[in-house]
């Protein structure tokens, strides 16, 4: 669905503390934005913000950072974030292609990927953000033992992350076709999540650690 362009979006996000307009100006300094020595945790292609508040909510003692490009979905991450009064989150305009030009090695303890594009046609497969290209970007602020939390409703592009993921030098440490109906308890949903469980759609999950 396109999305209707908000003009007043991005105005209203650069007024904001809580959102970083220059990303690339922050790598390396991440800790000294969020004022503590806290884990730094990343969300690629956070959406409307719903899995990513819920997080910052649960989790005081971690920083989340949220990337997404489209100012249209930025904007309500920022209002949820606002409203929660969360310190711990902040929100990232940003083609994601660019990630690796925004933190520090060793920068980022932890990246969730929750229902992304799967780009089902061969010659769009390495616009997929499991991809082993993507992975490797990844790496280079990853610490080492880092893991990448992975969803999706889309079983080719989970049985292809899989080989990414192992391409890419990562341990698959859980796998399952259906998260729901699974023995993992930490699941948060998002909004997607919400309405393809709803219709009978089998959630598929995976976690690669970095070795």
């Amino acid at each position: 669905m396109r999305l209707r362009k908000k003009w007043w979006a991005r105005p209203e996000m650069e007024a904001s503390s809580l959102v970083i307009t220059r990303p690339m100006e922050y790598k390396g300094k991440w800790r000294e934005e969020f004022k503590n020595e806290n884990p730094i945790h990343l969300e690629l292609g956070c959406g409307r913000g719903g899995f990513i508040s819920k997080l910052g909510e649960i989790n005081k003692n971690i920083n989340y950072v949220a990337v997404d490009l489209k100012d249209e979905v930025l904007i309500y991450v920022k209002k949820k974030i606002e409203e929660l009064e969360l310190t711990n989150v902040r929100v990232v305009p940003l083609n994601i292609s660019f990630i690796a030009e925004v933190f520090e090695e060793n920068e980022v303890e932890k990246i969730y990927i929750n229902f992304c594009n799967p780009w089902p046609k061969d010659r769009h497969n390495k616009r997929r953000l499991t991809h082993t290209r993507f992975l490797t970007e990844y790496k280079k602020f990853l610490k080492p033992g880092s893991e990448i939390w992975f969803k999706t409703d889309d079983k080719d592009l989970f049985d292809a992350s899989q080989e990414y993921f192992k391409e890419a030098g990562f341990n698959l440490e859980y796998v399952t076709y259906d998260l729901h109906s699974s023995d993992f308890k930490e699941n948060i949903m998002t909004e997607y999540e919400e309405k393809f469980s709803s219709k009978g759609m089998k959630i598929m999950f995976l976690i690669g650690k970095l070795v």
